[in-house]
């Protein structure tokens, strides 16, 4: 089992930044990725940014050279930098861990999502 606290939500001006935290707890060896997704109401949960446990790191088109994803190892914590952060970046962002990557199948034997934060921007 794994458990997800997410915080840094908040409302920021078009152009300003925010960092988003999310803390896993429990069977944290287990967790090979964390990503972030956001979702709007009324469309698809997309993904924003993700780091492997090795520190390989992805992002969505719309958020590169813009957000920036880390982990602090000494805690244990995953980090969302936004920046430049523009209206249509309004959203619940989730904290998503995957866990017991099967390399044979490539396939992940669980996910664990948090509680959501909300990002809200203005114009």
């Amino acid at each position: 089992q794994v458990q997800l606290v997410e915080s840094g939500g908040g409302l920021v001006q078009a152009g300003g930044s925010l960092r988003l935290s999310c803390a896993p707890s429990g069977n944290t060896l287990s967790i090979n990725a964390i990503d972030w997704h956001r979702q709007v109401p009324g469309k698809q949960r997309e993904l924003v940014a993700g780091i492997t446990s090795n520190g390989i790191t992805y992002y969505g088109d719309s958020m590169k050279g813009r957000f920036t994803i880390s982990r602090d190892n000494a805690k244990n914590t995953v980090y969302l930098q936004m920046s430049s952060l523009k209206p249509e970046d309004a959203a619940v962002y989730y904290c998503n861990a995957r866990t017991n990557y099967d390399s044979a199948t490539g396939q992940y034997e669980s996910d664990y999502w948090g509680q959501g934060t909300q990002v809200t921007v203005s114009s």
